[in-house]
C-alpha cells in the first residue's frame, strides 16, 4: 500500500499530515520549521522514504473568487520544486477555508494561543489531505 503526504505550505512552517495505507484517513504528522529550499526538500525526501509516500497533496490558497494570488503563486513554485526534486506526483487542493477551520476547531477545544499556534499548521494539513482523499475516492 501507499501513503499520501498532505502539506499546508507556509513561508516559515510546513504543516504535515499523513494518510493511512488505505488512503481513507488523514492524521497529523508534524510541523516542520523551514530553513531553505534544499534543506526542506531533503527533510521531505527522508519522510517519503520513511513512510513509503507515493504522492503529495499541497494546499493551494486561492482567492475567494477562485483566482491565484501571490501566496498561491508561491505554492505553485514550491510544487514545481517538489516534483523536480522528489519525482512524485504533487496535487493541489483548494485550501481556502482550512486554516480558519483549523483555528475554529482548536478554539472549541479550549486551547491556549500558544497551543493553537503549535497545532494549527498540522491540523490544516490534515484538513487538506482529508478533503483530497474524500474527493479522490
Amino acid at each position: 500500500m501507499s501513503r499520501v503526504l498532505g502539506i499546508d505550505f507556509g513561508e516559515k512552517r510546513l504543516g504535515l499530515a499523513l494518510s493511512d495505507e488505505s488512503r481513507t484517513l488523514a492524521s497529523p504528522l508534524a510541523v516542520y520549521e523551514r530553513k531553505d529550499l534544499q534543506s526542506d526538500l531533503r527533510f521531505l525526501r527522508d519522510l517519503i522514504l520513511r513512510y513509503q509516500i507515493t504522492e503529495i497533496v499541497l494546499g493551494l490558497p486561492l482567492n475567494m473568487d477562485g483566482s491565484l494570488g501571490p501566496k498561491a503563486q508561491q505554492v505553485l513554485e514550491f510544487k514545481r520544486a517538489l516534483e523536480e526534486s522528489l519525482k512524485l506526483p504533487v496535487h493541489t487542493f483548494d485550501e481556502r477555508f482550512t486554516t480558519a477551520e483549523a483555528e475554529r476547531a482548536l478554539l472549541e477545544a479550549n486551547m491556549s494561543r500558544r497551543q493553537r499556534k503549535a497545532k494549527r499548521d498540522a491540523l490544516a494539513a490534515v484538513l487538506i489531505l482529508q478533503g483530497y482523499l474524500q474527493q479522490s475516492t
